[in-house]
């Protein structure tokens, strides 16, 4: 059964925990301080995906652009016909509550990364329908290797609040590239740097504005992965918005690694393409 845009019973359906908060659960427990603050100074840029720099809002005098890598945007990377088909597909899946406003749909194992364990649990394989998208990601240099062992799948909705926080993914077991198709309207993914770039004449933080069109795909590496942190902001959901975030393993889970050997499972058991939601 196709599961509802927008869950109707109040508090019990949100996944909010700690000072996270969504529209729906900000109507009884009202709203509170983000987790951290931002810098009493904060300089805004929008990236330029032919060029590769963050071009600086205002266009004005110092620090009016830098080059900002380590972002591959690939426009219409799925058709509409795909697009329909997948989400199709994902809303015959239950979707669960998550954080500030966002339902997911996890396709991976069980993962303790304060105690670094992993557990297969129920993970049983990516969906059927990611093996196309994968063979076609790997078709691409930037993508070559690429073999994602986790997918997430987002739902995002303007009348819950969905957001995502800045933030680091892990680095532990997630490995060097982080690959994201957007789905069903374009936003903005923000990228920011609390510490500025002094080397550049920037002290306060930077936010660079990484505009996803609809139906394309984004994939952080290097220092956008490492270095900056990334949000969708609430501001920048419009409309109804699902996007599947696919990750590959790190090194210690690769051949010659220390957990080659799980690693290897993990891969044997995710590329079979027959997985449902764990």
């Amino acid at each position: 059964m196709m599961a509802p845009d927008i869950n109707n019973d109040g508090v019990s359906s949100c996944g909010c925990k700690g000072i996270r908060r969504c529209l729906v659960c900000e109507k009884f427990k009202g709203k509170t301080q983000t987790e951290t603050r931002e810098p009493e100074t904060v300089h805004h840029f929008l990236y330029d995906a032919e060029t590769k720099l963050a071009v600086c809002k205002d266009g004005d005098g110092e620090g009016a652009s830098f080059p900002f890598p380590g972002v591959f945007l690939w426009e219409n990377f799925i058709s509409e016909e795909e697009e329909k088909e997948l989400i199709g597909s994902m809303d015959q899946d239950v979707w669960n509550p998550s954080q500030s406003g966002r339902r997911k749909q996890d396709y991976g194992p069980k993962v303790n990364f304060k105690k670094k364990k992993v557990r297969l649990a129920n993970f049983n394989g990516l969906p059927g329908l990611s093996q196309k998208l994968v063979l076609r990601m790997q078709q691409e240099p930037n993508l070559q290797g690429f073999q994602p062992v986790e997918q997430c799948n987002l739902d995002y909705h303007p009348q819950r609040g969905s957001a995502i926080d800045s933030h680091l993914d892990d680095s532990w077991l997630w490995g060097e590239r982080l690959v994201t198709v957007n789905m069903l309207s374009e936003t903005v993914l923000t990228m920011s740097l609390e510490e500025g770039l002094p080397e550049r004449g920037l002290v306060g933080g930077i936010h660079v504005a990484v505009r996803l069109p609809r139906r394309c795909l984004v994939a952080l590496y290097g220092e956008a992965r490492h270095r900056w942190k990334h949000a969708i902001h609430r501001e920048d959901i419009q409309e109804r918005r699902v996007c599947s975030t696919y990750r590959e393993l790190s090194a210690e889970f690769l051949p010659a690694g220390r957990q080659a050997e799980l690693g290897a499972k993990l891969l044997d058991i995710a590329l079979t393409f027959r997985g449902t939601p764990v």
